[in-house]
């Protein structure tokens, strides 16, 4: 260690540089190994030479950098008349190369100025993206027309619109804000897109299970209803089945995590409830899977094209949410506890999110976190009873034995949780 201490600063930056340089010279050497020796530009040499100058012109005048930009400005002359060039005689409009040559004869002031960890990332996300070329062009098939209008949404509603509405409270009757409304809206609809672009860009192909459990990140009850209906047209009873239960396992998931999002310490007494739930979700479904006999789980499209991000679907969630923010005050204020115990219990057979995100956001008024968990509880049981329902009505008679013994152990369990 004494005589690494010992070597000059610069000496050590030089040799950073070059051995940074060579290496982006050999990956783009590599990657045009094909093509002619003659026609080739900005490889292994030519890439180590263009970060040994920056090198050289930015230690002579560190301070100004004078002669840094000078250099930049005559390299960047000689990589324009090559490009014009290019095009004219090969008709090739590619620019990364040329782009390369430049972060190239950047690395010095980078190596001088910031962190090792960051030069290195910066080498390292050169070597990712140029080399994923190939894989970035299919990932970009898989884009359809609305696919950026959707991002922008999500950009809109959770980047532009949150931050500039107020904090304070709509009324001493209505005590949550509509910035607190948005934040819900959108905590519900980034969980809901994050589910949509697992299932569109990663797991396009999943079977009925795993369809399931991302479509159940974004709605148990929808999905309920989609595999219920599935059901008539697919002969994997049990598979079917599993899914639904998979879904609702997801459900508890996803309520855990806002809860985390809004309040962590209900979050902190809900965990071991809802750890119980998946634990139980998911023993059902492998004891459905152990009496199967059909070894492979064909693909099955589940909520795969639907836009989490709609408009009218966030103005829905956000007067759901309002309305039950003045019907839980005032349920509070005339029948206490046990009135929000019921109306919960209402509640379930509804759109729950709404409702249990205005209980997150109650905790510390008249509503303690015992209280908020108990009522979360029982609407998740509430809202596993209307499921099953739905399942035995658009369901076959195939599945009904099966998805009623499921739902009634979830149901079971969670009616005992409430007096523990």
């Amino acid at each position: 260690m004494e005589i690494i201490s010992q070597i000059p600063k610069d000496l050590t930056n030089f040799l950073l540089v070059v051995l940074f340089s060579l290496l982006i010279g050999l990956e783009q050497r590599r990657l045009h190994i094909g093509l002619e020796f003659e026609s080739l530009f900005g490889t292994d040499r030519t890439i180590t030479l263009i970060g040994i100058l920056g090198f050289i012109l930015y230690i002579l005048m560190p301070q100004s950098l004078i002669m840094f930009f000078a250099g930049g400005f005559v390299l960047s002359s000689f990589l324009g008349i090559y490009y014009l060039n290019k095009i004219k005689i090969k008709n090739q409009w590619g620019f990364t190369s040329l782009i390369i040559a430049f972060i190239t004869y950047c690395l010095a002031p980078l190596v001088y100025l910031q962190p090792p960890w960051l030069v290195m990332l910066i080498v390292v996300t050169i070597f990712i993206v140029v080399e994923m070329k190939e894989s970035l062009f299919n990932f970009s098939k898989k884009f359809d027309s609305n696919e950026f209008t959707t991002l922008a949404k999500f950009i809109i509603i959770a980047g532009i619109v949150l931050p500039l509405l107020p904090h304070n409270p709509l009324s001493k009757e209505i005590n949550i804000s509509p910035y607190q409304i948005w934040l819900s809206i959108v905590a519900v609809s980034g969980i809901s897109y994050f589910s949509y672009l697992l299932k569109k860009f990663v797991f396009p192909n999943s079977g009925i299970i795993l369809s399931a459990i991302l479509a159940g990140l974004y709605s148990s009850t929808a999905t309920t209803i989609i595999l219920a209906k599935k059901s008539n047209e697919e002969n994997d009873d049990v598979k079917i089945s599993s899914g639904i239960i998979a879904a609702t396992g997801m459900m508890y998931i996803r309520i855990l995590l806002l809860a985390w999002i809004f309040n962590k310490e209900v979050a902190i007494i809900l965990l071991p409830y809802f750890l119980v739930f998946v634990f139980v979700s998911a023993a059902i479904i492998t004891i459905m899977q152990l009496r199967n006999k059909t070894a492979e789980d064909e693909p099955l499209k589940v909520n795969n094209t639907h836009n989490p991000l709609e408009f009218k679907t966030a103005l829905i969630f956000g007067l759901l949410f309002g309305f039950f923010a003045i019907l839980t005050n005032a349920v509070v204020s005339n029948y206490g506890n046990m009135g929000v115990n019921i109306l919960s219990f209402i509640v379930g057979v509804t759109d729950i999110d709404p409702y249990i995100l205005n209980l997150f956001q109650h905790s510390g008024g008249n509503l303690h976190s015992n209280t908020i968990v108990n009522a979360t509880i029982i609407a998740t049981a509430s809202n596993n009873f209307i499921k099953m329902i739905y399942a035995i009505i658009l369901g076959k008679s195939a599945i009904k034995r099966k998805i009623i013994i499921g739902f009634s152990v979830l149901i079971l369990v969670s009616i005992l949780s409430t007096f523990i």
